[in-house]
C-alpha cells in the first residue's frame, strides 16, 4: 500500500502553524529587546546593584576586579540582557501560551493558566529570596573562611556567572508546587502518595540545600524548610485543582 501523499489542507494547516510560530517568536524577541534597549544605559547601575551583597562584605581596602580587558564593558552588557530576559518573561510565555492553547482541552486551560502564574511569580520569589537573604549569608561565610593573608577580590564577570547560576537553581527549586500538580494532574501521583512520600522529600530537599549552599546548617536550613513548605503548598493545590477527568473526556477548547 503506498502512503497517502499530504492533502493541500493538511499543507496549509502546517504552514499556517509555522507562520503563526514565527509570529510569536518575533514578538517575544521584540519584547526582549525593547527592556534589553532601555536598561542599557542603566547596566553598570544594574551591575553595581548585584554586586552590592558581595561588595558590602569584602575586608576593607578588597574590591572587584576585570581580569579580562573587555569586562568592564562586556559584563553589565550581559547583565542587562539576563535582566531583560528575566523582565520581558511574562510577555514570552504569553506569547507561548497564546500558540499553544488553542490546541489544549477546556480542562487543560482551567489547569495551565494558574500553574504558568504560578510558575512566574515562584520563580521571581525564588531569585528574591536568593538576592535578599542567601546572597549575604553565602558571601559572610566566605569572606569569613578566607585564609590570613589572602586578598579577597572577585574577577567580576566570574561574580555574574556565579551569582546567575545560584538565581537559577533557587528560582527552579521555588517551582515545587508548580511541578507537584502537574505531576498529579499527569495522573503519575496522586495527594495521598505524595502524603506518604512526605519523609523521603524532606530528606531530599536538605541534600539540594546542602548542595547549592555553603557548608553551614542556618543556610542549608533556611533553603530546605521553604522547599519542604512549598511541598505542602503543591499538595494542597494540586487536591483542589486537579478534578477527576469526566468518563468521556473534553473536547479541545475553541
Amino acid at each position: 500500500m503506498s502512503r497517502r501523499d499530504p492533502q493541500p489542507d493538511e499543507e496549509l494547516g502546517f504552514l499556517s502553524h509555522l507562520l503563526e510560530l514565527r509570529s510569536r517568536l518575533l514578538k517575544a524577541i521584540a519584547a526582549v529587546l525593547l527592556v534589553l534597549l532601555a536598561l542599557i544605559p542603566f547596566a553598570n547601575r544594574l551591575y553595581a546593584q548585584l554586586a552590592r551583597p558581595l561588595v558590602e562584605r569584602l575586608p576593607e581596602g578588597a574590591h572587584l576586579v576585570a581580569i579580562e580587558v573587555a569586562s568592564p564593558f562586556f559584563t553589565p552588557l550581559k547583565l542587562a540582557f539576563f535582566a531583560a530576559l528575566f523582565l520581558a518573561m511574562p510577555v514570552v510565555l504569553y506569547q507561548l501560551w497564546a500558540f499553544v492553547s488553542p490546541g489544549l482541552y477546556r480542562h487543560e486551560k482551567r489547569l495551565a493558566r494558574p500553574l504558568l502564574a504560578s510558575a512566574v511569580a515562584l520563580f521571581y520569589l525564588g531569585c528574591a529570596f536568593a538576592y535578599f537573604l542567601v546572597l549575604p549569608m553565602v558571601f559572610r561565610f566566605l569572606t569569613s573562611i578566607t585564609p590570613q593573608g589572602v586578598a579577597m577580590m572577585t574577577d567580576i564577570s566570574h561574580y555574574l556567572d556565579f551569582v546567575l547560576v545560584i538565581f537559577l537553581a533557587f528560582g527552579l527549586c521555588f517551582e515545587v508546587p508548580v511541578a507537584v500538580v502537574i505531576l498529579v494532574a499527569a495522573g503519575l501521583l496522586t495527594p495521598e502518595q505524595l502524603v506518604k512520600s512526605r519523609g523521603y522529600v524532606i530528606v531530599g530537599c536538605f541534600v539540594v540545600a546542602a548542595i547549592l549552599t555553603p557548608p553551614d546548617v542556618l543556610s542549608q536550613t533556611l533553603l530546605a524548610v521553604p522547599m519542604c513548605l512549598l511541598y505542602e503548598v503543591g499538595v494542597l493545590a494540586a487536591r483542589f485543582l486537579v478534578k477527576p477527568r469526566a468518563a468521556g473526556g473534553d473536547e479541545p477548547a475553541a
